[in-house]
């Protein structure tokens, strides 16, 4: 189950996740496996338009689908890359910093996610449970 908080301009969503720390790196790194989970229940993400350059200002790019048709291109770029426990980047726009972390934890991993200088516009329930969504649907990824 994940655990989505919103506090101010910040958002940490964590959930244990049945997979090794290097596998749950690599669906983070992986433009097919990000086009598999990325959208959650709310978006598609089509596998083309993911690009991935793993490295401290490399970016990382994808469209995301929404149900009745609206493209948006999501732009970040890494900060910071510690395989496979950290990945830190950030949106450039707006300024979002997103950390993802990566902890072995008994027959898994812990991973956390928290988001920093959130844009008004998504410091809300339903980015918080977005956010959730897309980590259930990386769980459900890593189940196969």
């Amino acid at each position: 189950m994940t655990r989505a908080e919103l506090h101010g301009d910040e958002l940490i969503a964590r959930r244990h996740l049945p997979a090794a720390p290097a596998r749950v790196w690599a669906a983070f790194t992986s433009p097919t496996s990000i086009a598999a989970f990325w959208g959650g229940s709310h978006a598609a993400v089509p596998p083309e338009s993911v690009t991935v350059d793993v490295r401290p200002g490399g970016e990382f790019a994808l469209d995301t689908r929404a149900p009745g048709g609206a493209v948006r291109r999501l732009r970040f770029v890494y900060v910071r890359v510690v395989a496979p426990h950290e990945l830190v980047f950030d949106e450039p726009v707006t300024g979002l910093r997103t950390t993802v972390t990566m902890r072995a934890a008994g027959d898994g991993t812990d991973l956390t996610i928290h988001q920093r200088r959130l844009p008004p516009e998504l410091r809300t329930t339903q980015a918080a449970d977005g956010l959730a969504s897309i980590l259930a649907a990386l769980a459900a990824h890593l189940r196969h």
